[in-house]
C-alpha cells in the first residue's frame, strides 16, 4: 500500500471514530435527559459526566484530521449516516440505556481500534496515541455501565 492510500484510509478511518463519537454523545444525551427510577442521580450524573467528554473528544479527533491535511466530516445526516450506530428512543429502563450505550461504545471502540491500526501503519504516532486514549477511556466506561448492570 503506498503513502497516499494508508494517508486515505486513516483520515476516513478517523472520521469514522469522529462520526461514532457524534452519534454515541447524542444518545448519552438522550439518555441523561430521560432516564428515571431508583438509579437516575447516580446515571444522570454519569451520563453527563460521558457526553461532555465525548464533546471534547470530537474537537480533538476533528482538529487530528485538519492537522493531517484533511477535512472532518459533518451535518447530523452524514454524522448518522457514516456512523451506523442503532439509535433507541425514550422512555426506556435504565438497563436498556446503559446495554444500548454500551453497545453503540463498543462499536466505537473497534473503528478506533482500526483506525490505531492504520495510524500505525501510517507511521502517524501522534493519531495512534489520539486512538489508544480514546479506547482505553471507553473500555473503562464500558466496565462501569457493565458493572451497574450486575446485581
Amino acid at each position: 500500500m503506498n503513502t497516499t492510500e494508508t494517508q486515505v484510509r486513516l483520515t476516513d478511518s478517523l472520521n469514522q471514530v469522529l462520526a461514532d463519537s457524534y452519534a454515541l454523545m447524542s444518545l448519552t444525551h438522550l439518555a441523561h435527559w430521560n432516564v428515571e427510577g431508583q438509579g437516575f442521580f447516580a446515571l444522570h450524573t454519569a451520563f453527563q459526566t460521558q457526553y461532555e467528554e465525548l464533546f471534547t473528544a470530537i474537537d480533538e479527533i476533528a482538529e487530528r484530521l485538519r492537522a493531517l491535511d484533511a477535512y472532518a466530516i459533518g451535518g447530523l445526516g452524514k454524522l448518522a449516516q457514516v456512523a451506523q450506530i442503532k439509535e433507541f428512543t425514550a422512555p426506556l429502563a435504565q438497563e436498556a440505556y446503559v446495554r444500548a450505550l454500551i453497545a453503540a461504545s463498543e462499536k466505537l471502540v473497534a473503528d478506533a481500534t482500526l483506525a490505531r491500526d492504520l495510524a500505525g501503519d501510517a507511521n502517524d504516532p501522534e493519531s495512534e496515541d489520539l486512538m489508544i486514549q480514546r479506547i482505553t477511556l471507553h473500555q473503562k466506561t464500558n466496565w462501569m455501565l457493565k458493572s451497574f448492570l450486575k446485581s
